[in-house]
């Protein structure tokens, strides 16, 4: 079946290891534009941040952010929106009060007030370098709760260390209110990295990839999805060709999809060609 639509994730998949796009990957997509096939950034990223990734590109892209609770064209136009409710929201940071220097809340505002912690360690291993790129958008409230009130958030974000997120997500999964919202994981083991979202239910990248392209007419079997880590299981079994990345997380190499080169090879631009472009170089 032909290639329509190509869903990538950013990163780990879309840029490489010191977070560039290469140059290959960059052509490699314009190439599949120009043949008229669509393009989707499919990302936990918050909607700016993955703008800024879009905006190199030399085509124009749909933005599937905040690992599919919003889709938005590149010029900020909604096209779908699931939040979390704020009931669920402030459920969520009483039962782990134990994590709040590592959690935040996300909202969908124009710029400022998006992110906002209790307090800031601007100097931390993990949040700091994080929020440092994103100063302009970040804010603290104190108690963190105090943020939730009539306006749903886009999440709930946990970021840090492996084992202090894994334990988070232990306590979301085991909550007695565990049905009232999703839970997706990232994590970068070389960096002892990780990162959790907590999101409305039933919100994760491949049902927002699934409604997306229900909504430009094209089937699963014409939707190719690019990804390495947890948090795009979802969308690479809903693909028809799903691809992971030389570099992915290993457990995923042995789910049958097809493995590609690292993000450190172009591994999204051999995808493409193989996949979409019928092999050419």
């Amino acid at each position: 079946m032909a290639i329509k639509l190509i869903a990538m994730d950013i990163d780990g998949t879309l840029l490489d290891s010191r977070s560039r796009l290469p140059e290959e990957n960059a052509q490699a997509i314009a190439e599949a534009a120009a043949q008229g096939i669509e393009i989707a950034i499919v990302t936990g990223r918050r909607f700016h941040a993955a703008r800024s990734i879009a905006d190199t590109l030399p085509c124009d892209v749909s933005l599937i952010v905040s690992n599919g609770a919003l889709v938005k064209s590149v010029s900020g136009e909604s096209r779908m929106r699931l939040m979390l409710p704020v009931d669920t929201a402030r459920l969520v940071l009483e039962a782990t009060s134990e994590f709040r220097p590592y959690s935040g809340v996300i909202f969908d505002r124009p710029f400022e007030k998006q992110v906002i912690f209790e307090r800031i360690d601007w100097e931390g291993k993990f949040i700091g370098p994080y929020l440092n790129r994103h100063r302009e958008q970040v804010a603290e409230v104190a108690p963190l709760t105090a943020c939730l009130d009539a306006e749903d958030p886009v999440e709930i974000m946990f970021i840090g260390d492996c084992k202090t997120i894994r334990s988070a997500m232990q306590t979301l999964e085991t909550h007695e209110h565990k049905d009232k919202y999703t839970l997706s994981f990232t994590e970068y083991l070389h960096l002892d990295f990780s990162m959790l979202d907590v999101l409305r239910r039933g919100v994760n990248k491949g049902a927002a990839l699934s409604e997306w392209a229900r909504h430009r007419g094209i089937a699963r079997e014409n939707v190719m999805a690019i990804g390495d880590n947890w948090n795009d299981r979802e969308m690479l079994d809903y693909a028809g060709v799903g691809v992971i990345m030389g570099n992915s997380v290993p457990e995923l190499k042995s789910q049958g999809w097809t493995v590609t080169l690292s993000n450190d090879e172009c591994g999204v631009a051999a995808a493409i060609r193989k996949h979409a472009l019928n092999g050419s170089t």
